[in-house]
């Protein structure tokens, strides 16, 4: 009888060890892809400046902030959750962030900023994980009342953002020839990367998105992670937001808007699973670099705003087919 039990778990292990790299090319296709398509806008484009430091730097610059949004994301999609609520709270913490930081000084403007991401993260998160609403409809009334506080609190107006610290350190910088926001997204994603890879809140996410009954029952508390991922994309989307304000040197309730699309689908197609129990934040920087290439690309070969629109939806559909397949 034992003998029998050994064999038959042997048997699913010798098949997965031996599984062929390209058995699994959806793991690699945002990789494959970025290559691809910064080839073909490298032949077609060569002659409009592409290539050119300058622009590399502004697709780097430009996508920044999508990425550090995507790498809080791949927490919430792990989990078997969703945040619509990304863009509008860093539109309204850039707007929170600019007027504190004219009133009381660079200090209290970053940790109003931080503590506004804080606080929408944990209602956000209180409310999906022990009122048991679905996170996407939370999020998508919290994505329209942040829109709102932004409008009311700023009367439509910019915030302006002129204390030369607060601009440096939060987007307009660079130490040498490398922008600050690069600096973000390194030093983000590499604690990201190894809080959802190497440490046990990143196997308590998988293992929550992945099975929620299973996970309850060896003793993971699914309820409290989710609750943490809805705060961290909270905190996510406020530092977005203050980006945001360093960069344009100035708060508006508009910044933000739309970019919840665009994270998610950086996030899908970088390899985490839009059902849960499988997410990478590497792949999802990466997914947010190719849908900026491809922003750039359209721009520099003068496609109009609306069929960027088009093509950035087009995106979202491939990747969401992506991830029923993994």
């Amino acid at each position: 009888m034992s003998n029998e039990t050994t064999i038959v778990k042997a048997e699913p292990l010798t098949a997965t060890s031996s599984k062929p790299w390209y058995g699994n090319w959806r793991d690699y296709v945002v990789y494959i892809g970025f290559v691809a398509i910064f080839i073909v806008f490298a032949i077609l484009l060569h002659d409009r400046g592409f290539l050119s430091p300058n622009n590399l730097l502004n697709v780097l610059r430009q996508t920044a902030i999508i990425a550090i949004m995507a790498m809080a994301m791949s927490f919430v999609l792990s989990a078997g959750e969703i945040d619509l609520s990304v863009g509008a709270i860093a539109g309204l913490t850039s707007v929170v962030a600019g007027m504190v930081l004219m009133q009381y000084g660079l200090v209290f403007g970053i940790v109003a900023g931080l503590c506004l991401g804080l606080v929408v993260g944990a209602f956000n998160g209180a409310l999906t994980a022990y009122l048991n609403i679905p996170s996407f409809l939370v999020t998508l009334g919290m994505m329209g009342i942040a829109r709102g506080v932004g409008m009311w609190v700023s009367g439509t107006s910019p915030v302006p953002v002129i204390d030369d610290t607060f601009t440096y350190a939060f987007g307009s910088g660079n130490i040498g020839p490398i922008p600050v926001l690069v600096i973000w997204v390194v030093v983000l994603g590499t604690v990201a990367h190894l809080a959802i890879r190497k440490t046990p809140f990143g196997r308590k996410v998988m293992a929550a998105g992945g099975n929620p009954v299973a996970a309850l029952y060896s003793g993971v508390n699914v309820r409290r992670v989710k609750f943490q991922v809805l705060m961290i994309t909270g905190v996510a989307a406020a530092i977005a937001g203050m980006l945001y304000a360093g960069r344009l040197q100035s708060g508006r309730f508009q910044l933000g808007e739309g970019d919840e699309l665009s994270v998610i689908a950086a996030v899908v197609l970088g390899g985490t699973s839009l059902f849960g129990g499988r997410g990478t934040v590497v792949g999802s920087i990466v997914g947010a670099l190719l849908i900026g290439i491809i922003n750039n690309g359209l721009i520099l070969g003068g496609l109009e705003y609306s069929q960027q629109l088009i093509a950035r939806g087009m995106l979202i559909i491939l990747a969401v087919a992506i991830g029923r397949g993994r």
